[in-house]
């Protein structure tokens, strides 16, 4: 029965083996992502081989026959050609392991003595240490067991345990097959000690046996024995940079952690406190410089569960406020104020108090705006200060300036000639008032119309002639002195009766110059003709002249007296008036 089952594994075993092949091909056909064979310092952690084994026992068993007979009878086994081996290597590190291994040899062929291919079959269990020396493409291994082997024959003896022990080695070469976990077993060959005791009976005995075995098959890699990666860290502080008194975070980024590790973290550094990936440094006692923080995590003692790291930060000294000043009017008029406004600004938003000073007047304020008052301030610029100071004592200042006016002082009106006429075109009518003369008075009229709380002064002017009478003529001399007077009258006629100017509005005056002409004045409102005037000497023409205007003749009932006047005295003359001129 043993027989049959053996015969049924070895038969499994062996269309495993076959069934494995087409596999292999076809996975190596396959399209897939391309993978990198082992590194030599990163062999698999089990080994799992099966193959063919072939099996030559050189030894002899001395065989007592049958009785009657009492001849002992040396049988040898003949040798195997079909069997099959296994084995499972775990390795403790990339060289060295442990094996255990079977193999079956002819265990369905035990045909007899001399009856067949093979007299017996022998089956071996063993265990041991396996070295390898791993590379990228091939590995050579070798290994010694030690276990027990089952033999039976080689002439009809019944299957017995015995003792085994195995020396070998042999040659693997790693395919790209199974993302590089299929290698196939060039060889293997061993040397095997059996010894064997069947007993001292008939068709039984005892046998030593040298036996040599050869094999080849498919190894499959499971595993690795890679140490893993060494654990890292990695730190940042945020913000880069803070003001004294800002916090700083620091947060350490682990990799590679064993979670079924604990990962303990540590930090050293001025300020910093905290025990797992997070940090604070407390920055309020700090100078300003760069500061360093610097982290470790551990999850064991052995190389590659430990790591550190740092972080850096700046601490920055506080910058002082600026401030800005405006003043709103900045010209205004004395005794008049100014709002003064000042605007501060302070990087780190620290509370600000603002203070002001002014070079003359005075200044009210304690907040962003004060009041400026120019009382008592003379006139021009006044400087004005904006102060601003933090809690820190750092402070700034800016200047602006108020303009203070002198009051507006009214320009003290003055006398102002106009245009001037001249009567001695007409030798027949000296005192008449032309066309010429109407021009520059109707200039005149437009002035005074212009200016109505202004008035007017018209001064006329005789020549010496004309105001000395000839001898023995005195009525004649009467009407010429008065010539100066008439053409101020007749002038300040036009004015009244031809423009419409107010005739309380114009003053009539003779004056002393040797010409024969009217000069226009105005006055405006304010002046005064006498202060104003003073390189003319005039007087008023008062008298007929006077009287007559106010009496509503005006200055032609005058102008018609003194023609009148003229008309008598060439009459007198009679002969020789011409002599005395057109008077």
């Amino acid at each position: 029965m043993y027989s049959r089952v053996s015969k049924s594994l070895i038969r499994v075993a062996a269309l495993s083996i076959v069934a494995l092949m087409p596999v292999a091909l076809a996975a190596q056909d396959a399209p897939k992502p391309a993978a990198k064979a082992p590194a030599d310092n990163s062999p698999s952690r089990w080994d799992i081989f099966a193959g063919y084994s072939y099996l030559a026992p050189h030894g002899a068993v001395d065989v007592l026959q049958p009785p009657p007979s009492t001849a002992v009878i040396p049988v040898v086994y003949k040798s195997m050609d079909q069997g099959i081996i296994e084995s499972v290597a775990y390795y403790f590190n990339k060289n060295v392991g442990a094996q255990i291994e079977a193999g079956q040899h002819d265990a369905f062929k035990n045909t007899g003595y001399g009856t067949g291919s093979s007299n017996g079959g022998i089956t071996t269990n063993q265990a041991g240490i396996i070295f390898r020396f791993p590379t990228a493409d091939i590995t050579p291994f070798a290994h010694f067991l030690a276990g027990g082997t089952r033999a039976g024959g080689p002439e009809h003896e019944y299957y017995e345990w015995g003792v085994a022990l195995t020396a070998g080695g042999g040659l693997d070469y790693n395919t790209p097959l199974f993302h590089h976990h299929l290698a196939i077993r060039v060889f293997q060959a061993d040397y095997e000690y059996m010894h064997v005791d069947w007993g001292p009976y008939w068709l039984q005995g005892r046998g030593n046996f040298n036996v040599a075995r050869l094999s080849t098959g498919i190894v499959y890699h499971i595993g690795s024995i890679a140490p893993p990666p060494p654990v890292t860290l990695a730190c940042s502080a945020s913000p880069a940079w803070v003001y004294p008194g800002d916090p700083v975070t620091v947060t350490a980024t682990a990799g590679n952690l064993n979670p079924k590790l604990t990962a303990v973290y540590t930090w050293t550094g001025t300020g910093v406190t905290g025990n797992g990936a997070t940090a604070t440094v407390a920055t309020a006692s700090l100078s300003a410089g760069p500061y360093t923080v610097k982290g470790e995590v551990k999850e064991g003692p052995k190389p590659g569960q430990s790591a550190d790291c740092s972080a850096s930060f700046t601490v920055k000294a506080y910058e002082p406020p600026t401030v800005s000043c405006s003043a709103n009017p900045s010209t205004i008029k004395p005794g008049e104020g100014s709002t003064i406004t000042a605007v501060g600004l302070s990087p780190q938003n620290r509370p600000l108090t603002y203070s002001y000073s002014a070079a003359s007047g005075t200044i009210n304020g304690t907040g962003t705006t004060a009041s400026f008052s120019s009382t008592g301030a003379p006139t021009g610029t006044v400087g004005i200060t904006c102060n601003v100071a933090d809690d820190k004592g750092q402070t700034a200042t800016a200047n602006t300036s108020v303009t203070i006016t002198a009051p507006y002082v009214a320009p003290v009106p003055h006398t102002s000639a106009l245009c001037s006429i001249t009567f001695s075109k007409d030798l027949k009518r000296p005192a008449r008032v032309d066309n010429e003369a109407k021009a520059c008075l109707d200039d005149v009229a437009l002035t005074l119309q212009k200016q109505s709380d202004a008035t007017a002064v018209v001064v006329g002017d005789a020549t010496a002639a004309e105001k000395t009478p000839a001898k023995g003529k005195k009525a004649k001399a009467a009407m010429v002195a008065d010539m100066a007077g008439q053409r101020a009258v007749n002038t300040k006629d036009y004015l009244v009766t031809e423009k419409g100017i107010d005739a309380s509005r114009i003053s009539v005056r003779t004056g002393s110059a040797d010409e024969q002409k009217v000069e226009d004045y105005l006055v405006p409102s304010g002046a005064s003709f006498e202060v104003d005037v003073t390189h003319r000497s005039c007087g008023y023409d008062e008298g007929e002249t006077a009287g007559s205007f106010a009496s509503g003749r005006g200055s032609r009932s005058q102008g018609s007296q003194v023609r009148r006047k003229e008309g008598r005295s060439r009459d007198e003359k009679g002969p020789n008036r011409s002599e005395e001129g057109p008077g």
